[in-house]
């Protein structure tokens, strides 16, 4: 699980598939978090608009994220310029995070492509959980990741978010499997 600090702000953004948690460290845009996706942070404890984390809906970061979120919903983008700070995860996590950012939009890519592009071709278990742990939904493009055969598999924030996500950038993905990330 990705380790958080107790000092970032967040904002809550509505989208078209539902509410975002957005969390900004001083070193840049830190989460996207779905509000009932598996895996939230414990800073993000459910029972206050934001948990531990002061809110801030003016942090400039915070402001770039949401502005740009709702470009890439309009269809206005496909790429994000926001800074990233993976700075939560493990050097693995991170690695594999990073290789998410190189999957361009429309594209896929599977579990097993994303454990060889990090030099670990027999890792794909532990890729396929820091896929499903990264803290930064669809700025770090973790819908993109695929399973064998380019079969839809598990996403934090559901598979229906996970569709909707892949045919917004005019991926087709075949249906749903039962093997969660």
């Amino acid at each position: 699980m990705p380790k958080f600090a107790n000092d970032l702000v967040c904002t809550r953004v509505a989208t078209p598939l539902g509410e975002v948690i957005l969390a900004a460290s001083a070193h840049g845009l830190a989460g996207l978090w779905f509000h009932d996706q598996r895996h939230l942070p414990g800073q993000l404890d459910g029972s206050t608009a934001t948990g531990l984390w002061r809110r801030d809906d003016a942090h400039p970061v915070l402001q770039q994220a949401a502005r740009q979120l709702a470009e890439y919903f309009a269809g206005q983008r496909q790429a994000f310029d926001v800074p990233l700070d993976l700075s939560a995860g493990t050097p693995f996590q991170r690695s594999i995070w990073e290789a998410l950012l190189a999957v361009e939009s429309g594209d896929s890519v599977s579990y097993a492509q994303l454990a060889q592009r990090i030099g670990h071709p027999q890792a794909v278990r532990a890729t396929g959980a820091a896929v499903g742990r990264n803290p930064l939904s669809i700025f770090v493009p973790c819908h993109r990741a695929l399973g064998k055969n380019g079969a839809l598999t598990g996403y934090a924030g559901g598979l229906a978010r996970k569709t909707a996500l892949l045919q917004l950038e005019g991926h087709h993905a075949q249906h749903p499997h039962s093997n969660p990330h």
